[in-house]
């Protein structure tokens, strides 16, 4: 039996320089920024509240911080829910100083958030775990003979160890960005003897002329670019598949509701 091909993994030339672009344009250095930016009229505020006669406590100073920051977010463009992040954002570090909590604690919560939510902060692609549902439904549209196939941000790594145990004749791959994920699906695959395959990179520099069937269960903020590269790269008769979050503009061949009133399951067939 000849070894199972390899997958290749694309690295341009300027890769850095687009890590370092993904950077300045990430959310959450813009939110980071706007926090800052903040400081100057949250400070103009409680001096003229101040001069005014008026107590400025710390409660109050966080308060208008929160507000600021809120205010500078909305007008910045930031999507919706950043904007509660924003205004609770010096509450919480009031409140923590407050309570005296140790500073090794908000190590550990750091590292564990950072390892767990690692591609949310360039990708804008938050955690979304899909059920066995939606496994059932994927694994109905597997090609009849054998295939490649490969969940884009794989998270815990369920739909591929699902994939890998029901169709030996499937080689299924998983590529995920967060280190932590990417881990444990890899102990996964390993304590139960699994096919599946894990790779910790980004799918952007995957090419996908490589597999019969692409999943994703991403993000609305990348669904543009994933056609864009889906479009370029997959060859005919191969299937896209998103779940919960369609591709502006381009109607789907196919649509699955996998659970009563739940999200669809949407395919793109090249």
């Amino acid at each position: 039996m000849s070894p199972r091909p390899r997958f290749a993994m694309r690295r341009p030339r300027l890769a850095h320089l687009a890590r370092l672009s993904w950077l300045w344009r990430a959310p959450a250095v813009r939110a980071l920024l706007l926090q800052t930016l903040a400081l100057l009229p949250t400070f103009l505020l409680l001096t003229l509240l101040a001069r005014g006669g008026h107590l400025v406590t710390p409660l109050l100073a966080a308060l208008a911080q929160g507000v600021c920051a809120a205010a500078l977010s909305w007008r910045a463009g930031l999507a919706a829910w950043w904007r509660p992040i924003q205004l609770l954002f010096p509450l919480a570090l009031l409140g923590a100083s407050a309570w005296h909590l140790p500073p090794l604690l908000f190590l550990l919560v750091f590292l564990f958030l950072l390892g767990l939510y690692w591609s949310t902060f360039r990708t804008q692609v938050p955690y979304y775990p899909s059920n066995p549902a939606v496994w059932q439904a994927v694994q109905t549209l597997l090609p009849a003979g054998p295939a490649r196939m490969v969940d884009i941000g794989s998270g815990l790594g369920g739909l591929v160890l699902h994939l890998a145990r029901q169709r030996a004749d499937v080689d299924c791959v998983g590529i995920e960005l967060a280190p932590l994920p990417w881990l444990a699906s890899r102990l996964r695959a390993a304590l139960a003897g699994s096919r599946a395959r894990f790779v910790r990179g980004d799918y952007e520099e995957l090419d996908f002329a490589q597999f019969d069937l692409v999943f994703a269960y991403l993000s609305p903020a990348v669904m543009s670019r994933l056609w864009t590269k889906a479009a370029a790269e997959m060859r005919p008769g191969t299937l896209l598949l998103s779940y919960e979050f369609a591709i502006v503009g381009r109607p789907p061949d196919k649509t699955i509701h996998t659970t009563a009133g739940g999200a669809a399951l949407f395919g793109w067939y090249f």
